[in-house]
């Protein structure tokens, strides 16, 4: 079955992907509110001001993940941003920010 399902048009967290020279690929709907705009065909490094721009960069360069948490306009997010790659190359970067309660359970298991 060669069947492929559009999942992340309607995903509750903005996904952007761009290429190894940072151009932007795709952006999902929620991407698109969140960032005020279709940025599909600029560079990301245009859309980030200083040190963001310089950290892109540096994920671009060297295909390196970067996770971390923000809190902005009294909502917390988790900012995933991860390689991509295609046939066991790198590809450019995907980055994921989704919008987290104010309390998160936490589980160990093991």
């Amino acid at each position: 079955m060669n069947h492929r399902i559009n999942w992340s048009s309607e995903f509750p967290a903005a996904i952007t992907v761009c290429d190894r020279n940072g151009v932007v690929l795709e952006m999902n709907d929620k991407a698109r509110s969140t960032f005020s705009g279709d940025f599909v065909g600029k560079n990301v490094l245009d859309c980030h001001p200083e040190p963001a721009r310089a950290k892109l960069a540096g994920l671009l360069a060297t295909g390196k993940s970067n996770v971390y948490t923000i809190e902005k306009n009294g909502r917390r997010k988790l900012i995933y941003q991860s390689p991509w790659y295609e046939g066991g190359q790198f590809t450019g970067l995907v980055e994921i920010s989704l919008e987290l309660p104010a309390s998160v359970p936490h589980f160990k298991r093991g």
